[in-house]
């Protein structure tokens, strides 16, 4: 089928700056940041929460910056905790670029959502995004049940969240927690970015390479900078020794998105694996739709699938 009107709106807006932009390999890393985050800008905020609160935790050499979101009816959750991990291909995006998404998802699934502003590529190449998402995540459990108020639980449920990049970081620290004997209750990877090694195994790799807000030369952008080494599992995660006793998944895909198939791979894989698994694509929409939620109706029901899905992990 093809885009829904509201996404080609949107698409036909992207693809005409594009146009009078300069070449992606003439963009200096922080043009492409702040256009990120402009972008975002003209989308209407995000849902009033009960309280947001932005804080530092302790990382080897540093700090890393989180930003904790308390919904104003926790009772309609599971007094858990979602942690989100924004995309924006481990080089572009924070804490900004993502709080109506992370708004939403707290407002909608009840639960308390931890936002993890990771160290990007160049500067902080492959591991670095990996040892943040996974420190913030051990900060994560051992204060969830002061984060939901319940100072009495010891086992309260996590589940880890993104989109793109963030999608990455979120399917790679579920198999760091089952490794480590940490359960997850779910892994929710919106269009997640899952093989590094060939792309052209994947047709829409080259269905969808230009033309459709994510491009082929995007990509190639993007993994430039972060360098990831494509045999380390962290990086192409479909390629993990294992996939068995992973948390239960929901996977979402666009059909006119470059990463699409690889997705759906990935989603195979976990249920050949034994996971319990839900794939949605979502026809007529197109990369970073789930971000556009307040103005692109697919969005929108994506996340408020992604709500549900949290609601009843959490449960």
């Amino acid at each position: 089928m093809p885009l829904q009107p509201d996404m080609q709106s949107i698409v036909d807006l992207v693809n005409d700056a594009s146009a009078q932009s300069p070449p992606l390999s003439e963009q200096a890393i922080e043009m492409r940041r702040q256009a990120y985050l402009d972008f975002g800008a003209l989308l209407p905020a995000g849902p009033d929460v009960a309280k947001v609160e932005d804080v530092s935790i302790p990382r080897p050499g540093g700090e890393i910056a989180l930003r904790i979101y308390q919904p104003h009816d926790r009772d309609a959750g599971a007094g858990g905790v979602l942690v989100y991990y924004h995309g924006g291909g481990w080089c572009i995006g924070d804490l900004e670029t993502h709080d109506g998404v992370c708004r939403g998802l707290a407002a909608q699934s009840g639960s308390v959502v931890v936002a993890v502003d990771y160290r990007l590529a160049p500067e902080a190449p492959f591991p670095a995004a990996i040892d943040d998402a996974w420190v913030a995540l051990q900060w994560v459990r051992k204060t969830a049940s002061k984060l939901i108020g319940a100072a009495d639980r010891a086992d309260v449920p996590i589940v880890v969240c993104g989109d793109s990049a963030g999608a990455n970081l979120a399917a790679v620290v579920a198999v760091m927690s089952r490794d480590a004997d940490l359960p997850l209750a779910a892994q929710l990877l919106v269009y997640p970015a899952v093989d590094f090694r060939d792309p052209g195994r994947y047709p829409s790799q080259s269905e969808n390479a230009v033309g459709y807000i994510l491009t082929r030369e995007g990509m190639d952008w993007f993994e430039g900078h972060y360098q990831a080494d494509v045999s380390d599992w962290r990086a192409s995660v479909i390629a993990a020794p294992s996939h068995e006793g992973l948390a239960t998944a929901l996977v979402i895909t666009a059909e006119f998105d470059p990463l699409r198939d690889e997705g759906e791979a990935y989603a195979k894989v976990l249920e050949d694996a034994g996971v319990v698994v839900t794939q949605t694509r979502y026809d007529g929409m197109a990369h970073t739709f789930f971000r556009l939620h307040p103005v692109v109706n697919g969005g929108a029901e994506a996340l408020t699938q992604v709500s549900k899905a949290a609601r009843e992990a959490l449960a």
